[in-house]
């Protein structure tokens, strides 16, 4: 499973990115969209095996997802549903024991073949100090299959839950849920050989749109992040900045 996983990360450019944990010291939280954009500059240097049609067939998904989801993720002010879902352990863990202790990052991801989430995954893990100055814990939910974030886990030691929603009911709930088009499944396992059914489970062609909910201990939407391109992602320092502003309004 570690070798599937490494060779992914490698047809996708992230391995030897120099993005990792180490690639720069910030004395406070991460600039993600700084890391974001250097690899993404790095990956215009490389050779990629996608052609100008992939390219066009993923715009073109996109555009589908876009029209099919056009508001995705819940609204601030919203109510959080409650879940229980199994960690990388198989153990169940559920949102309401974590509120019980303070509020909740909560953060959808794609996979763990996906560069974009392990760079914000490594920004999350980075903060995480800072946001527990603050009593908050982090909780991230990917559909993918509880023994490949137990790789994640032990491969970069993150200190947070990985839960994995096998029946995509939470992201569901969360408004995040979509199915993955055929032509992108094909472009997917044919060019970058990637096999979504490999990470989520047999026939489960499925995502959530990438997004990140900050939950005070009411179990209200503080602050909320949602987009359909999966390049964008919730900046550490607006976190920080919400979860200040539970804060100091209470």
């Amino acid at each position: 499973m570690k070798r599937q996983i490494s060779q992914t990360l490698a047809a996708l450019g992230l391995l030897g990115s120099g993005l990792g944990p180490a690639a720069a010291q910030e004395t406070s939280v991460p600039d993600l969209n700084q890391r974001i954009e250097a690899y993404q500059e790095k990956q215009q240097q490389g050779e990629s095996a996608l052609t100008p049609a992939d390219r066009r067939t993923m715009q073109q998904s996109m555009a589908q997802i876009r029209e099919n989801l056009p508001d995705p993720g819940l609204e601030v002010g919203s109510q959080a549903p409650a879940f229980t879902l199994p960690n990388a352990y198989g153990d169940p863990v559920s949102l309401g024991d974590y509120l019980d202790k303070g509020p909740v990052i909560l953060t959808f991801y794609r996979g763990a073949w996906c560069p974009y989430c392990n760079l914000e995954l490594r920004a999350l893990k980075e903060s995480l100090p800072t946001f527990r100055e603050q009593g908050a814990h982090i909780l991230a939910v990917t559909p993918q299959k509880p023994g490949h974030s137990l790789e994640q886990v032990k491969e970069d030691g993150y200190p947070f839950e990985i839960l994995s929603d096998l029946d995509n009911q939470v992201m569901r709930d969360y408004r995040l849920f979509f199915r993955v088009p055929d032509e992108l499944v094909t472009v997917y396992r044919q060019k970058l050989g990637l096999d979504l059914a490999d990470y989520n489970g047999s026939g489960r062609y499925v995502l959530p749109v990438p997004a990140t909910f900050v939950i005070d201990q009411q179990g209200i939407v503080r602050a909320a992040f949602a987009r359909i391109d999966y390049k964008k992602r919730m900046q550490p320092a607006d976190i920080l900045e919400a979860l200040r502003g539970l804060n100091d309004n209470p």
